[in-house]
């Protein structure tokens, strides 16, 4: 084991991003998210990499692109106001197969909304901001030590899948402390992009090998590409033809439902004779738990369950406790914007029971608790 270190949630998701790799970051500074941004400003020169402050979010997420483009791992820093302002960026990487991560501590919205105050109303639009179907995986860590691992897991998978990755924290996370116990040097996994592209003469940059996932060399190494935003063939050429259309939406949206099962994460902890469920994600996760013991005691065993990956939505894993139980409390910070998704996904096999809070504070024990005996009344 590595040594303890006491972390605010910024600082792990930075920290991380050092280890996993990163050599770019570009960002406007923006509360609950610049403290990870003022770390890596500082630290990335170190390592050979570079920070760029961005006159705003838009040209952040495309410098990212662009640093990405050439080879190197790169993020972007942001929150909801900024979060909005990339998404068309976001849905160009998308469709360019191009691996960035974007780190998102969500505070209080709409617009400007409230800087040093928490919400988790950026879950749609991490998934559908982007006009069409833009694939992304995008994924929610509980507690500051999670934020570690998954910071370095969201590069990982962007490497693997070519594709953009999303970091869902809020305020709470970001800005709470506590200790992590760093890995080892070198006891890291670490994922970097493929290379085995074919011989230059034979090179398209969009056709697949049985992985259905492109290979793109880092632009300067003799291999020429078109990284066009428009439908394009294999060739990477804008290509408006009805088959090219449906063939190109629907390839790089099916490489993450190919790869479904080794992308989602899950938390799951079932007590025998449970009715009720509790659903949570994000930093309402340990007064979740604490509600889920303290009705244990209360002799009301209780199951729970917390996607860490939102987007792919794991479906699957909500519809099996669906079938274990009569009831799913869904206990999120914004006015319901997973609550509808449990409800498809469950498909009538539980009632599904809303708890929306957005009036900044944060989720309690108390209030989940109190949810659960009345689900069982």
């Amino acid at each position: 084991m590595g040594k303890s270190v006491l972390m605010q949630g910024n600082q792990a998701v930075a920290e991380a991003a050092l280890a996993a790799g990163v050599k770019f970051c570009a960002g406007y500074p923006i509360t609950p998210a610049s403290e990870a941004m003022e770390i890596l400003a500082g630290k990335l020169p170190a390592v050979g990499g570079r920070f760029i402050q961005m006159e705003d979010e838009l040209a952040s997420i495309g410098a990212i692109i662009g640093a990405s483009a050439v080879g190197k791992k790169a993020m972007t820093i942001t929150s909801g106001p900024g979060f909005s302002l990339m998404q068309e960026n976001l849905g160009y990487a998308s469709m360019i197969e191009m691996p960035i991560v974007i780190y998102n501590a969500q505070r209080v919205g709409p617009s400007t909304g409230g800087a040093t105050k928490p919400q988790q109303g950026d879950m749609m639009q991490s998934r559908w901001g982007s006009h069409g179907d833009s694939p992304r995986i995008v994924l929610c860590p509980g507690t500051i030590r999670e934020a570690y691992e998954l910071t370095i897991q969201a590069f990982n998978l962007s490497e693997t899948y070519m594709t953009p990755v999303i970091i869902m924290a809020d305020q709470l996370l970001a800005h709470n402390r506590e200790n992590v116990v760093l890995p080892e040097p070198g006891s890291i996994k670490l994922v970097s992009r493929r290379t085995d592209a074919v011989p230059k003469t034979e090179y398209l940059p969009y056709r697949v090998d049985k992985t259905g996932i492109p290979v793109l060399p880092p632009f300067g190494g003799g291999y020429r590409y078109n990284m066009s935003g428009m439908i394009h063939g294999e060739n990477g050429i804008p290509d408006l033809s009805a088959q090219t259309i449906d063939t190109c939406i629907r390839r790089i949206n099916r490489k993450l439902e190919r790869y479904r099962d080794d992308i989602v994460r899950v938390e799951h902890i079932e007590k025998e004779g449970a009715k009720t469920a509790v659903l949570v994600y994000g930093s309402p996760n340990r007064p979740a738990k604490g509600a889920v013991e303290a009705a244990a005691k209360l002799g009301i065993p209780t199951d729970f369950i917390r996607p860490i990956t939102i987007w792919p939505f794991p479906d699957k894993e909500v519809r099996a406790v669906a079938e274990r139980v009569d009831k799913i409390i869904v206990a999120e910070m914004n006015l319901g914007q997973i609550t509808d998704v449990v409800r498809a996904a469950v498909e009538g096999r539980a009632e599904v029971i809303p708890f929306n809070k957005v009036n900044s504070m944060p989720i309690t024990v108390a209030e989940i608790l109190e949810l659960i005996k009345k689900a069982v009344a």
